[in-house]
């Protein structure tokens, strides 16, 4: 999408070493909170390369948005606008709209977003407060498996650019939210990526040519944090259950994380566990050889019967101190993990191929590979694919990132 800005959903994944990598490469922020927009700040970026995108915020975190130059905020109320005009009255506002996506693993649209009826009183309210407002926005919703999503929330967004003309407001920035995908390694995937791509190509020149000097941005999060990050857990107890009616055996494995913690993507995000024993790809397993599969369960670590990870699939037996590797681990998953019953989030170990390495490093100061802290390790590896997670996890493995 060559029109179009990214502004990194820092909700997503928060991880420093990400927002530091991301504000190196010149990519703005879209921050939700005083405390992603310090970490915004703290990255290097300038307060013109952050949205403000929460169109219900708290009057503190205004005032410190306004204090730190961030400009640029979303609002979808009178209420909001009202509150703006008390603590930051040299905003530049961007309308939330409305936008009904059915097709989104996490629809925003029953919380955010005005409806186009309301669009004419929502901008005669910021004249009458004197308040800046330079363009629209809207989010078809997390993980949108819809191109013709994008296609309508584009078309009412040139609607509402034309009742704010009407009106003798000229807006300036078309913001088209999030969405995207961020599994890109399945060809259903990626032919979905690339009609949505071309759907949004095709309506932005449509509708905002590129001679109307609109400026065009996203808020992609998954996109680039998805298949970065995979999980490595560890079996830490198994029980072996006879199934009713059946000479088969039911397996359940008990894993050192569960959905208090990584996986509540599961809860909140409808993950699908795509992963892989790790002894499997070294041909170290004892039952290696052994290609029956059994009916299995994943359990987290916690006390409760809900900290269920998996279910209803077929595997081989596998053994306590095993390492079982979740893919694509990288997207809402650290970032709303807790320690609920003491289990600690997992640490995070970096890996890199060395030619990739050669274009990682120069992005981050020597500070934020050589830490003390176990967590921010740099392993630079052989250039392939497994060695993203090289042969010693195998038997070191306990329960990373």
């Amino acid at each position: 999408m060559p029109r179009v800005e990214p502004f990194y959903a820092i909700k997503c994944n928060p991880n420093d070493i990400v927002v530091k990598m991301l504000a190196k490469l010149k990519i703005g922020f879209d921050c939700a909170s005083k405390s992603e927009i310090s970490q915004a700040l703290a990255s290097g970026v300038t307060a013109d390369r952050i949205i403000y995108a929460n169109p219900c915020k708290q009057a503190s975190n205004i005032k410190y948005a306004q204090s730190n130059g961030v400009r640029m905020m979303t609002f979808d109320s009178v209420a909001e606008l009202r509150k703006i005009s008390a603590y930051h009255s040299s905003a530049l506002l961007v309308l939330r709209i409305f936008v009904g996506a059915t097709k989104a693993l996490c629809p925003l649209g029953l919380k955010f977003g005005a409806q186009i009826s309301d669009v004419p009183e929502l901008l005669a309210t910021a004249q009458s407060l004197s308040l800046e407002v330079i363009g629209v926005s809207f989010h078809v919703g997390s993980g949108c498996f819809d191109a013709s999503a994008y296609q309508t929330a584009i078309l009412l967004s040139r609607k509402v650019f034309d009742i704010g003309s009407s009106m003798n407001i000229s807006m300036s920035l078309l913001d088209i939210g999030g969405g995207f995908p961020g599994n890109l390694d399945t060809q259903q995937n990626l032919n979905f990526f690339e009609n949505v791509c071309d759907t949004i190509n095709s309506c932005i020149d449509l509708y905002f040519p590129e001679d109307s000097s609109i400026r065009i941005i996203a808020e992609p999060g998954r996109y680039y944090v998805s298949s970065a990050f995979h999980l490595a857990c560890t079996v830490t107890s198994l029980r072996v259950s006879q199934i009713e009616n059946s000479l088969e055996d039911s397996y359940s494995y008990f894993l050192n994380d569960g959905v208090y913690g990584s996986f509540n993507c599961i809860v909140f995000d409808h993950y699908i566990g795509d992963h892989y024993l790790l002894s499997d790809v070294y041909g170290e397993a004892e039952s290696y050889f052994d290609e029956s599969t059994y009916p299995s369960i994943y359990w987290g670590p916690t006390c409760d019967s809900a900290d269920k990870i998996l279910e209803n699939f077929r595997i081989r037996k596998i053994s306590i101190g095993e390492c079982i590797v979740f893919k694509n681990m990288g997207a809402y998953t650290m970032a709303a993990a807790s320690t609920f019953n003491g289990f600690q989030i997992p640490f995070i170990q970096y890996y890199s191929t060395f030619s990739d390495w050669e274009f990682i490093s120069p992005l981050l100061l020597e500070e934020d590979y050589t830490t003390q802290h176990d967590y921010l390790n740099i392993h630079r590896g052989l250039d392939s694919e497994i060695d993203l997670i090289p042969v010693e996890m195998a038997t070191t493995c306990s329960h990373s990132l």
